[in-house]
């Protein structure tokens, strides 16, 4: 008989990993019954899953960072176990600030970025994200933190608005742009409330978009149920990652029970292939889940987000960074997965924004590849050394 595992997550694409796992049947084989629990907002997430109510929850990668940081008022901490997804997010601009900027060539970081603090200058850009702390939210700060902040203070003004109602929120004015992940973008070309201008993948190629989150502690109490539903979602990443596979995944992901979203709408985020409002474009890498250990939680990204967070927070940098990499746990990934994911990492840290193309790494068989986490300004991030 199958163990019930219940998973907290929300109605977004890169929920992809749970969904197959389910409905294709990698769970059962793992000995599980997954009882997917969708929630309607990121913090109702959360806080069904510090209570105890689901067992593990797909959350926003830079959710158990923060938490660990002590930020946003939450008792409890959480770990990443996993990375669900990877890349994901577009940017795009209100059909009036959009109007008013010209035409933007799609995908060029700097002149995107040049652009939007120009319009600052003017007026203040507002700016919506899915949630305060969520790598939407960090994509954006970076980015425009590195093309030269405004001048003036509350220029880029960053709001909170859930994906399904950003663009209500973007045709009514209450916006100008929007950081936020697939389907939504193209959700809101398709209604003509708005245009894309750059995918995630342009500011930071191999962002960890969605981390497979527990409580800490729960893996390793409960070492059976969490080596089964990571091995689950293995399978299931690989079998997304399959160009053939795409059509039947966008049509389970598209069902009432699942997403509820038109079918179409979710192939273009699996394929990168993009309605831009002003043209066409193909973003390779725009949402990845396997390829190149898409789904190994490196330390070194934990340390970047906690890096991150520290600045903008006025923490004590060293200490953030080792919370960071504390919350991914890139040590239980290696002892749950390492007899069934073909090739893992030999090292659990890396320099984050080295790798400009495919770059063969250190593994334990020697067969890895890993492909570009380059950062649009150049900039490499190395952890400062742990104690």
């Amino acid at each position: 008989m199958n163990v019930p595992l219940r998973i907290a997550h929300l109605r977004l694409v890169d929920a992809a990993p749970l969904i197959v796992a389910r409905d294709l049947g990698f769970a059962e084989a793992e000995g599980l019954a997954l009882d997917l629990v969708a929630e309607p907002s990121w913090s109702a997430l959360r806080d069904t899953l510090t209570s105890g109510r689901v067992a593990a929850a797909q959350m926003l990668s830079v959710m158990p960072v923060a938490m660990a940081l002590g930020l946003g008022g939450v008792p409890g901490e959480v770990e990443a176990l996993q990375v669900l997804s990877v890349n994901g997010d577009v940017i795009g601009l209100s059909q009036a600030l959009s109007d008013r900027l010209g035409a933007l060539p799609f995908g060029d970081a700097h002149a995107a970025g040049a652009a939007l603090l120009s319009a600052a200058e003017r007026a203040p850009v507002r700016i919506g994200v899915p949630f305060p702390f969520s790598m939407h939210a960090e994509l954006l700060h970076y980015w425009l933190d590195q093309c030269g902040p405004p001048n003036r203070p509350n220029a880029i003004q960053v709001r909170t608005v859930p994906p399904p109602l950003m663009t209500d929120a973007l045709a009514a004015g209450e916006i100008d742009a929007f950081c936020v992940g697939e389907p939504w973008g193209s959700w809101t070309v398709d209604r003509g409330a708005g245009v894309l201008v750059l995918p995630g993948s342009a500011i930071w190629a191999q962002a960890p978009e969605k981390v497979l989150a527990a409580r800490v502690g729960w893996a390793e109490a409960e070492p059976d149920l969490a080596r089964a539903l990571l091995r689950a979602l293995h399978r299931a990443a690989r079998w997304l990652d399959v160009p053939a596979n795409m059509g039947l995944a966008a049509d389970m992901l598209a069902r009432p029970g699942a997403l509820d979203l038109p079918s179409e709408l979710i192939e273009r985020a699996l394929s990168g292939r993009l309605s831009t409002g002003t043209g066409h474009a193909v973003v390779p890498g725009l949402l990845r889940f396997h390829a190149g250990a898409a789904a190994f939680p490196w330390r070194s990204q934990g340390a970047w987000i906690a890096d991150r967070l520290a600045r903008r927070h006025d923490l004590d940098r060293g200490w953030a960074q080792a919370a960071g990499r504390r919350a991914f746990r890139s040590d239980l990934y290696r002892r749950f997965l390492q007899d069934v994911v073909s090739d893992l990492p030999g090292a659990s840290s890396k320099i984050e924004g080295a790798l400009s193309g495919p770059t063969p790494v250190a593994s334990h068989r020697g067969t890895l590849t890993l492909g570009p986490d380059s950062f649009f300004d150049g900039q490499v991030f190395e952890p400062l050394p742990s104690d």
